[in-house]
Formats: C-alpha cells, structure tokens, sequence
C-alpha cells in the first residue's frame, strides 16, 4: 500500500516536498510516477523515477521546477516542487508499477498501486 504526504497551503513562487512511501514493499524493480487530478480534470503525470536505474521523466510543466528522487534507505519517493503556481493546484498521487516500456510511464491505467493523494493547493 502506498501513501503519499507532504501536501499543504503555499503561495505562488513558493515550495513542497512530497514523500511516498510503502509499506509491506520495496520499490526494487519498480517504476514510481507522480501524479495528479485537478477539479474536473483528468489525472495527469507529473514525474516519476526507475527506481533501479534511477532514470527519471518529467512532463513539461514540471521540467525545472519539480525533482523526483529516492531514497533507498527509507524506500520513499520524494517529489519537491518548487516554484509553485496557482496551475498547480491538486490532488497529487504516487503509484508504483513494474512498468517496462518508457510509453507506459506516462499512463495512469497502467498502475496498479496507487496512494491515496494528497492535497497541494497555491495561491495567488
């Protein structure tokens, strides 16, 4: 089970890191995807990160303002979003998958593991 934390309240320009962990797993193997749902809005991939080669991707939104990253100490995924702005308000989720092709990474029907989400809203 996964469950992603970290969301809150912050102003345009400002920061979140959000952390997804997972219990009675490991990521080992697995490909790990942020991602999240706006108000009547489909859900959409930000980033997400291979975790045994450690190979990210981000969407163009995301690309130089947000970082995906693990640790494999903690076996949490990690996503600091700098920058913020108000298009970025949403539920942000993390799911798992052991996803082999590159072109699935972006598809949110290909994860069978997902969080419960996690609120992050910015203001203008």
């Amino acid at each position: 089970q996964l469950q992603a934390s970290g969301g809150g309240l912050v102003q345009t320009g400002g920061s979140l890191r959000l952390s997804c962990s997972a219990s009675g797993r490991t990521f080992s193997s697995y490909y790990v995807g942020w991602f999240r749902q706006a108000p009547g809005k489909e859900r959409e991939f930000v980033a997400g990160i291979r975790w045994n080669t450690d190979s990210t991707d981000y969407t163009d939104s995301a690309k130089g303002r947000f970082t995906i990253s693990r640790d494999n100490a903690k076996n949490t995924v990690a996503l600091q979003m700098n920058s913020l702005k108000p298009e970025d308000t949403a539920v942000y989720y993390c799911a798992a998958e052991r996803l082999a092709l590159s072109c699935e990474n972006y598809r949110a029907y290909e994860y069978g593991n997902w969080g419960r989400g996690t609120q992050v809203t910015v203001s203008s």
